[in-house]
C-alpha cells in the first residue's frame, strides 16, 4: 500500500480491486475509480493516444467514489507493448561502471588509464549523435506491490533508478522538435541488473547480454504513478535512490547526454512507438557496482523522481517469497 500521492496535481494509477486491477485518477491522498464513460476510451493505452488529460482534470473537484490511497494496493500503472532501454546515458555513471570493472579485460587495470579510457568511451559517444537503446520484456515490469526475487545464480544484483517516459500518440521516424507531442506522461522505473551477466565471455565474448542480466521475473519496478508529461520537466528532475535510508544515486536529468527528446525521435526511426510503450531514459551514477555492493535479502529500495512520488521496493532472496 501507498499513501503518499505524487508531488503533480493529479495522475493515474492502477490498484487491485478484488480478483482485478482497476484504474483509478489519483489525486492528493486520494483515488477513485475510472470507467470507459470517464476515459472517453476502452483501455489505458487508447485514452494515452487520444491524449486527452482535460477531461480527468474536471475530475480532480468532483464528487464520485473516492478513497484513501492507504486502503488500496497499487501495481505498475503502465501496460507497454514495448520497452525501450537507453543505456550509457550519463556520463559519471558509466565512468562509475567501467572503473569498477564492469568488462573483465578491465580488471586489474590502473585506475588513471580506465578513468581516461571512459571519458574516451563517452566522448565519442556524445559525438556519435546516436544513443544506444535496446530491448526490454514488457513482461517484466510489475509494480512495487511485488516483492523482487533475487535469482540464486548471482549475487551482483544491482539497481538503476530511472526516468521513464510513456508514448501517448503512435510516434515513427519523428524528429527531436515534434517528439514531446508524442509522450503522455512519465513514470518512475528501476531496472535491475545482474552485473556478472552483463559481460559473461565465454565462447566468441561477443559483448553484453542485455537479455540474461536484465530480464529476470520483476525486474522492472515500474510506478507508482503515470503522471501527465504537463506536470514534468525532464530536462531536470532530480532522480534519488536510498538502499535502506542511506542515499545511494542524487543526481539530476540534467546529466543526461542525450535529452528525452533525442531518445524518443531515435528509437522511434528505427521501429514504431505505440500508446503506452516506455522508454527508460538512463541511470546516474551510484550504482552497487560503484559502492561494492549490490542487493541483498531484505533490502529495501525507497526511489523518488520529481513529481513522480515515491517508489518502495522490497528484495526478497529465491525461495523466500
Amino acid at each position: 500500500m501507498t499513501s503518499m500521492g505524487p508531488e503533480a496535481p493529479f495522475a493515474l494509477a492502477r490498484y487491485h480491486d478484488g480478483a482485478g486491477v482497476r484504474l483509478g485518477l489519483v489525486a492528493g491522498d486520494r483515488v477513485r475509480p475510472l470507467d470507459r464513460e470517464d476515459l472517453g476510451a476502452a483501455h489505458l493505452n487508447d485514452f494515452l493516444a487520444a491524449d486527452d488529460w482535460d477531461r480527468l482534470e474536471r475530475l480532480v473537484d468532483a464528487d464520485g467514489p473516492w478513497r484513501p490511497l492507504a486502503e488500496v494496493t497499487l501495481t505498475a500503472p503502465v501496460q507497454p507493448r514495448h520497452v525501450l532501454q537507453a543505456g550509457a546515458n550519463y556520463r559519471t555513471h558509466v565512468i562509475q561502471l567501467i572503473m569498477g570493472g564492469i568488462a573483465k579485460e578491465d580488471r586489474g587495470v590502473a585506475p588513471d588509464v580506465l578513468r581516461a579510457r571512459a571519458e574516451r568511451v563517452m566522448d565519442a559517444r556524445a559525438a556519435s549523435g546516436k544513443a544506444i537503446i535496446f530491448l526490454g520484456l514488457a513482461g517484466c515490469v510489475v509494480g512495487a506491490d511485488e516483492p523482487l526475487v533475487l535469482p540464486a545464480y548471482s549475487d551482483q544484483h544491482d539497481w538503476e533508478l530511472e526516468l521513464a517516459v510513456v508514448i501517448g500518440r503512435e510516434a515513427f521516424r519523428v524528429t527531436p522538435e515534434a517528439a514531446s507531442a508524442h509522450i503522455a506522461g512519465y513514470t518512475i522505473a528501476n531496472d535491475i541488473t545482474t552485473r556478472d551477466l552483463v559481460f559473461p565471455g565465454g565462447p566468441g565474448d561477443l559483448g553484453a547480454d542485455w537479455f540474461r542480466s536484465k530480464n529476470a521475473p520483476g525486474f522492472l519496478p515500474t510506478g507508482p504513478f503515470l503522471v501527465p508529461a504537463r506536470f514534468v520537466d525532464p530536462r531536470d528532475a532530480r532522480v534519488v535512490l536510498e538502499l535502506n535510508g542511506e542515499v545511494m544515486q542524487d543526481s539530476t536529468t540534467a546529466e543526461l547526454i542525450y535529452d528525452v527528446p533525442a531518445l524518443v525521435s531515435d528509437a522511434s526511426q528505427t521501429t514504431r512507438l505505440f500508446p503506452g510503450d516506455m522508454i527508460l531514459t538512463g541511470s546516474p551514477a551510484g550504482n552497487g557496482q560503484h559502492w561494492g555492493r549490490f542487493l541483498r535479502d531484505g533490502d529495501v529500495m525507497t526511489g523518488r523522481i520529481s513529481m513522480l512520488g515515491e517508489q518502495v521496493v522490497r528484495c526478497v532472496a529465491a525461495g523466500d517469497q
